[in-house]
Order: C-alpha cells, then structure tokens, then sequence
C-alpha cells in the first residue's frame, strides 16, 4: 500500500466510512446559463426515431451529462438531444444511453401517465414568459412512450389539469446497444400566443430522471444544473437556460 493512501486510512480512522459516503457538493449556477440554438427547417417532416435518417442528421445538438443539484457527471449516461424548428412545430429527439430501466407496466400511450416522473423519462421545461417565470409548460416521454404534458402555474398548483397540447410523441427502446429514443412535435401555439420568428428566445431546461428506488438513490440530470438541495431540482425556474430560435 502507497505510504500516503496509508496515512490517509491511518488518520480517518473510524470516520473513513462517513468520509467515503459524502455526497459531491452542491453546484453554483454559471451566469448567463446555457444556450442552445436551433434551426429552422422549411418543410414539415414526419417524426421518427433515427438519429441518422434526414430528419435528424443535420439537426443542432445539446449533451445532457450533468446531475442537477451536484457537481457529478454520468458520463454512460450522457443523454444526446437533438432539435429545430418549423413555422409551426419544435422537433426535439433524445438519445439516452442506460444501465436498467425502470418502467410502467403496461403502458398507457392513450392518455396521460400521472407520476410519470416517477419512473425513467425525459423532461422538456419550455416558457414565453420573461416576466412571470412561475409559469411555463412541462412535457415528459417514457422509454414505453408513456406521456404526460403540463400547464405549470407554481402560485396556482393544481390548475388546468384537463390542458393539452396537442403534441406527437413516440419512444423506443434497443435493448442490445442499451439505448432509449424519445422524439415528440411540440405546437409551437402550445408554448406561446406570440409568433415565433428567428431570434425568438423562450425560457427552457430539459431533465432526465433515471435510475430504481427512491428519489434520494435515483439519478436527476439537467441540461442547465438547477443547484438547488432540499428541494424539487427541476422546477427552478430561475435557473432555467434559453432556447434560441435561429434562422
């Protein structure tokens, strides 16, 4: 055994298992928080699910590798998105990689799944409001496909429960290279009442909530790290990072 890593074990003593079961401190908000801009696309296209078929190749792209509240990476897990716009539709395509999967069963792709956020699912936080941040729409997609899409008013909660958005969603899984795909086809009217051009910035973050057991032992990822304990990780609105409708 190294003299120093000898020592080390030698002074914590007793402490040693306390020291190793330390959770990676809290993280600190970068200012301004992320970016990410998306093309815009002429045509309509139908939805699919191949990160290489026209639709998505040439699409910008975001990682999503960090945990929310905490300085610590998943780099197997590190989750691709990739998205553009049309006059009409937000595309959105992600591609995450997994250790397990943790599942409703059976699905239930006809209506919304309640507590979907309760099981592996990714997260799309999206908001036109600049000067009340409180409320923004939320959709989520399960590796079943398994939906849910939200009007979130956090001074008014539990409002507006029988809103939709009339979005297309679809999801896969390749159990052999231990992938999931989630792809959806947002309205644009669904977000925001006013045209969205090039240059238009909507309030965003996009989430990965992954693992078994109970959220204490489960793993929340974001886009845009919300650092913030003792509390919901996603719903920071705050801390949200931006969306850019480029040309």
């Amino acid at each position: 055994m190294p003299l120093k890593l000898a020592l080390i074990l030698a002074l914590a003593g007793p402490a040693l298992p306390a020291l190793l079961a330390q959770e990676p401190a809290a993280c600190d908000v970068a200012r301004p928080t992320a970016n990410f801009s998306i093309s815009h696309v002429e045509s309509a296209p139908e939805l699919n699910l191949d990160p290489q078929s026209p639709v998505w190749k040439n699409a910008k792209s975001a990682l999503m590798v960090k945990d929310c509240s905490r300085t610590l990476d998943y780099p197997d897990l590190k989750t691709e998105i990739r998205a553009f716009w049309t006059d009409t539709d937000l595309y959105l395509l992600f591609v995450c990689p997994y250790r397990s999967l943790n599942l409703f069963q059976p699905t239930q792709n006809d209506q919304p799944r309640r507590g979907l956020w309760d099981r592996d699912v990714v997260e799309m936080f999206l908001g036109d409001d600049w000067d009340n941040i409180r409320h923004y729409r939320e959709f989520e997609i399960a590796p079943t496909a398994d939906w849910i899409d939200l009007a979130i008013d956090l001074d008014h909660r539990g409002q507006n429960r029988n809103w939709r958005s009339g979005w297309k969603t679809m999801a896969r899984i390749d159990e052999q290279a231990k992938i999931w795909y989630a792809a959806c086809q947002i309205p644009l009217k669904s977000v925001s009442e006013k045209e969205v051009k090039p240059g238009t910035r909507w309030r965003a973050n996009l989430y990965r909530i992954d693992g078994d057991g109970p959220d204490p032992q489960r793993r929340f990822m974001c886009w845009q790290p919300t650092c913030v304990v003792n509390r919901d990780p996603n719903h920071v609105p705050e801390n949200f990072g931006t969306l850019i409708f480029a040309k």
